[in-house]
């Protein structure tokens, strides 16, 4: 069993506020969740109105699907146009580590 996670440090677009934050945040939370299928969160920087850390994780019968998965969920963050990728942290784990 694999066990992966991916942290994308963003940079928010044109956000003023704390409530800006969340509609921004919250639908890409939701859509990462439906499209692939993974366990996401805001997980750092929730009070800063321009920041965030976005994480999700995953657990997979082999490595080839959790880094297919990882490198979509990526790929989604990166494409969007009101945010700013600024950088990837990714993890892999096998459960007998």
């Amino acid at each position: 069993m694999w066990i992966g996670w991916i942290e994308c440090d963003l940079l928010l677009g044109d956000v003023h506020s704390l409530k800006e934050k969340r509609s921004v945040v919250r639908p890409v939370l939701a859509e990462l969740k439906r499209r692939f299928d993974v366990s996401v969160t805001e997980a750092d920087l929730q009070d800063q109105h321009r920041r965030t850390v976005i994480g999700a994780g995953l657990v997979a019968a082999d490595r080839a699907h959790l880094i297919e998965v990882l490198a979509a969920v990526e790929r989604f963050v990166a494409a969007r146009p009101d945010i700013e990728l600024l950088s990837v942290r990714q993890r892999e784990l096998r459960s007998d580590d």
